[in-house]
């Protein structure tokens, strides 16, 4: 019995510290600077998109009136993605170092956003949309900040399981997770997560 216990305390230390050391990489990385999120904000997509919110409520199917034959009295349902933006900073690990320099800069080039309800649970195509990388560039220079759009909701988001089912009524709430991508000028990798509410529903249309 004391000889299992021995092992147990053994095996639980090692984990213990396995998981610290691997907490520690990623919190510190290569990196002299950290991303630093500023803003984040989603776009409601329509024929003129919406203006960018903390709190994006996305329209699974907008009704358009004008333009290719659509009209008041004989709407085109249509199907718009969502985009979202976002403001980035740089900021120094080391508070007493010099000042970042163009070698610190970072460049973003992927965006990887990840659906789930607000207790982290949620199955991919069935209770919540697909996760997907989004694709876009932007410089986060040495000091000042620079701001990114990308693609928030996919169109074939809206037209699989679960938010299709929307378009017959009901609602559905999920925490969308974006994480940036990128790489400074000597080649560190680093990231920043941020999180953003969606509310998913056949909404009134804009006026």
């Amino acid at each position: 019995m004391t000889r299992m216990r021995i092992i147990t305390r053994t095996l639980t230390a090692a984990a213990l510290l396995a998981a610290t050391s691997c907490s520690s990489t990623v919190r510190s990385g290569n990196s002299p600077v950290f991303l630093v999120i500023d803003s984040l904000a989603g776009i409601r997509g329509a024929s003129t998109p919406g203006s960018p919110s903390s709190l994006l409520f996305s329209d699974v199917i907008t009704n358009v009136t004008t333009g290719a034959g659509c009209t008041q009295a004989s709407p085109c349902p249509t199907v718009f993605s969502d985009s979202g933006t976002a403001t980035l900073e740089l900021a120094k690990k080391d508070v007493t170092s010099t000042a970042p320099t163009t070698n610190n800069q970072v460049t973003i080039n992927r965006v990887h956003i990840h659906y789930r309800f607000a207790d982290g649970t949620g199955v991919q195509g069935v209770t919540v949309p697909v996760d997907f990388d989004s694709f876009a560039t932007a410089t986060v220079p040495p000091t000042g900040s620079t701001t990114i759009s990308f693609e928030l909701v996919r169109v074939q988001a809206k037209q699989s399981t679960p938010l299709v089912q929307l378009r017959n009524g009901g609602a559905l709430a999920v925490v969308a997770d974006v994480t940036f991508i990128g790489r400074d000028q000597v080649g560190n990798d680093i990231s920043v997560m941020g999180s953003i509410q969606i509310e998913f529903s056949d909404w009134a249309d804009p006026a």
